[in-house]
């Protein structure tokens, strides 16, 4: 089962972001290094090694509801093999050039949980997960790219990165992992735990273990546009059957006979050029769209509501005491209008929105947050609905 998480993880601090950015501001950083240049940051989590350790780590990439990788490198040849594994299944802690990738730690993990939240300077929309790599000595997944944003932070032992931001990004062929096929590093430096290495997206690196280590990685969103299009759409057309004309059906009276049965007929077409035209949609279609899609939860996520559920009197009475708290796993965002909550949209009345704003911002609701909640208000029967859905949690 999932760590509880903290009940109300606060946003992160001037103060703690500081630490966490070397010293700058979040405007500061967003100005002059998101998405435009690489930042070293010592020091940037000294706690670093405290967050999760090797057998932990390996608990998880034993479990099939987590998505892991074990990378190996025998004489130049790469391989690569998808989790989940058992402890034996994985190479000896004495054998070098191998790693296992765990995506999705702050699923499941309080602590990695934690960790992320301290980057929600960047909106909850944008973040994705966080991934953990071990490698034994001389482990690396190759020099490579990513196409999203990354926080690489050294939690265990040390790794040796060089970087370049080169614009040849031709792949090696044959090979189950992108590989750059020539990679010219530029900048270098060996990381020990606690510091960090933010990446703008298509900046060539590679990372290899100085002995046994661990390295985290937070990751961010990045869709293309041709994939932002093509679910729009998709999610357009499954609603299709509401809109004004849908039930049309094609029609051809008068047609003549023809002598060219497989050539495709110009008016029809026409009539789908013309259905598609028919077809619109207003800004607040988009934003919907945004939130549920964005909001969807990992394939992989499964949600159990309680054993025994509180019915809604009982529900509310231990939120006064105890507060309420969102689920690691849940995806909860908003806009001006509405609540999007893995992957559902939500309109409630003006009044309500400012409390479920706050739990979406602070990932949890603190006990005097519920003290003017009535039983059967809008916001009460919301949340215990969220509650019995496994969705929020409740001490």
């Amino acid at each position: 089962m999932p760590v509880r998480p903290p009940q109300t993880p606060p946003l992160p601090s001037g103060a703690a972001l500081s630490s966490l950015l070397g010293g700058l501001s979040a405007a500061t950083f967003m100005r002059r290094y998101w998405q435009r240049k690489p930042l070293l940051i010592r020091q940037a989590v000294p706690d670093a090694g405290n967050i999760i350790d090797r057998d932990a780590l390996f608990d998880l990439a034993a479990r099939d509801d987590i998505d892991s990788r074990l990378i190996t490198q025998r004489r130049g040849t790469w391989s690569l093999d998808d989790g989940p594994f058992e402890r034996d299944e994985l190479p000896s802690l004495r054998s070098k050039h191998w790693s296992l990738l765990v995506q999705g730690v702050n699923l499941h993990h309080e602590a990695t949980h934690a960790l992320m939240n301290r980057f929600r300077f960047i909106p909850d929309a944008r973040l994705d997960d966080v991934m953990f790599s071990y490698a034994s000595d001389g482990g690396g997944v190759g020099p490579h790219f990513d196409s999203y944003d990354v926080f690489l932070l050294q939690t265990h032992g040390k790794r040796h990165w060089r970087i370049g931001a080169q614009r040849d990004l031709s792949l090696r062929e044959g090979l189950p992992l992108k590989i750059l096929d020539r990679f010219v590093p530029t900048d270098e430096w060996v990381l020990e735990p606690g510091d960090m290495l933010y990446l703008p997206p298509h900046i060539a690196h590679d990372g290899v273990a100085i002995g046994e280590c661990m390295t985290c990685s937070v990751g961010f969103r990045a869709p293309l546009a041709g994939e932002m299009i093509g679910q729009f759409f998709f999610d357009l057309a499954e609603r299709a059957g509401e809109m004004p004309g849908a039930a049309r059906r094609l029609r051809d009276p008068g047609r003549e006979p023809t002598r060219h049965p497989a050539r495709l007929p110009e008016d029809l077409v026409d009539t789908t050029e013309a259905w598609l035209r028919s077809v619109s949609w207003k800004r607040e279609d988009i934003a919907q769209f945004i939130g549920r899609y964005l909001s969807e939860p990992k394939p992989t996520v499964v949600f159990d509501g309680p054993r025994r559920p509180l019915d809604e009197a009982a529900f509310l009475a231990r939120a006064r005491r105890n507060g309420v708290s969102v689920d690691p796993r849940t995806a909860l965002l908003y806009d001006t209008r509405c609540f999007y909550i893995n992957g559902e949209v939500k309109k409630l009345p003006r009044e309500s929105r400012q409390t479920l704003a706050r739990l979406a911002d602070q990932k949890g609701l603190e006990g005097k947050d519920f003290v003017t909640l009535l039983a059967g208000s809008p916001v009460t029967l919301l949340l215990h609905e969220w509650y019995c859905a496994g969705w929020i949690r409740v001490a």
